[in-house]
């Protein structure tokens, strides 16, 4: 082990040894009963009065938690690809320090920001590096709520540190919004957001008074497991004017259902995630699958990963949903609009020129 990295254990140790023997919590203020509401809307008030006299910037992360920067963070490390793909789109490329592993498997990194490749990794949310991230010395880190515990180290070594959740889409404006402000891109933040808006409301226009088509979204690692109600992709099939099948499921994350429970659905339209480990032949192949509607009718597509997963919660996940608009309504709205629309967003928000014919493969 290296003289710094020893070093950087031992400041560790140290610090969250003082943190959690040597402070004592802050007790809890004491209320009157029915004046709760008004004590914490006053004190919001004052920290961002005290926030504008001092020119420091307050913001409050998916944890709950409060941070307050001096200045705008020049030196970042995004522990979470769906944040470094906001780097790029927010034009943070040149003071990105540190990013997520396996760079490389981000097509996205290499057309838009190849400096990216040659970045040193903090690890993934599974084995997150915090001797790594301390030693880039960063203004400001961003990781995954799930992440929590390396959250509340670098927190105690004083290194400023959002946590976000951007599941839906909610809270990816809410991600774009925390990230500009931290970093004086708040602007190209809101205009991201105003693109969503702008779209989400053209898509309605398409979608208003349609028939609902029932759709199957089947995982990438599994045909039989899918997306249940509570997940981004959901959001996704709903906003393009479809039934997700699997909205019955309750869980969080990707759901595995039975031949039985999909042959009950009887999906209209089976869409099968991007960078699948199966192919549309594999589905179309299954004898166990051909009393399906989606079948008979051949209505059995892929989602594009070209340029990156849009059914991930990524700044340019919009265009997932639009691409699922021109499965599910394509009279209305074509494969050749779409791909000016890919384009044009690529153009606008990544700054690179991308070949339409590129896009569906």
């Amino acid at each position: 082990m290296s003289f710094c990295k020893r070093g950087i254990l031992i400041l560790l140790a140290i610090v969250l040894t003082i943190s959690m023997v040597g402070c004592k919590p802050k007790d809890e203020p004491k209320l009157d009963e029915g004046t709760g509401d008004v004590s914490e809307t006053l004190q919001t008030e004052e920290i961002e009065k005290q926030s504008q006299e001092s020119g420091s910037i307050t913001i409050t992360d998916h944890l709950g938690r409060e941070i307050i920067l001096d200045k705008s963070a020049e030196k970042i490390v995004s522990g979470y690809y769906i944040t470094t793909s906001m780097m790029i789109a927010l034009g943070l490329e040149d003071n990105v320090v540190g990013i997520e592993a396996k760079a490389k498997s981000r097509n996205i990194y290499a057309l838009a920001a190849p400096e990216f490749l040659e970045l040193p990794n903090v690890g993934t949310a599974k084995e997150f590096d915090l001797e790594g991230c301390i030693a880039l010395e960063p203004d400001l880190v961003i990781l995954p709520v799930k992440l929590k515990e390396a959250v509340e180290s670098l927190e105690a070594l004083g290194i400023n540190v959002i946590a976000v959740n951007p599941e839906d889409m909610d809270l990816l404006k809410e991600t774009l919004i925390m990230i500009g402000k931290a970093t004086g891109t708040e602007d190209r933040a809101k205009k991201l957001i105003s693109y969503y808006d702008e779209k989400i409301s053209e898509i309605g226009k398409i979608t208003e008074n349609k028939e609902q088509k029932k759709v199957y979204l089947g995982g990438n690692s599994d045909f039989l497991s899918t997306a249940p109600k509570k997940m981004y992709q959901n959001y996704m099939i709903e906003t393009a004017g479809g039934i997700n099948v699997a909205s019955d499921i309750e869980d969080t994350y990707w759901a595995t259902i039975s031949y039985e429970q999909l042959l009950a659905y009887n999906p209209d339209v089976i869409i099968i995630a991007p960078s699948a480990d199966y192919t549309k032949d594999d589905i179309i192949n299954n004898n166990k699958l051909s009393a399906i509607s989606a079948m008979k009718n051949r209505r059995v597509y892929v989602m594009p990963d070209s340029f990156e997963a849009w059914d991930a919660p990524i700044p340019s996940s919009i265009l997932g949903t639009m691409w699922l608009t021109s499965i599910l309504h394509e009279e209305d709205y074509s494969n050749d609009t779409f791909k000016q629309d890919v384009a044009d967003f690529y153009k606008e928000f990544y700054d690179i020129e991308i070949n339409k014919e590129d896009i569906i493969k």
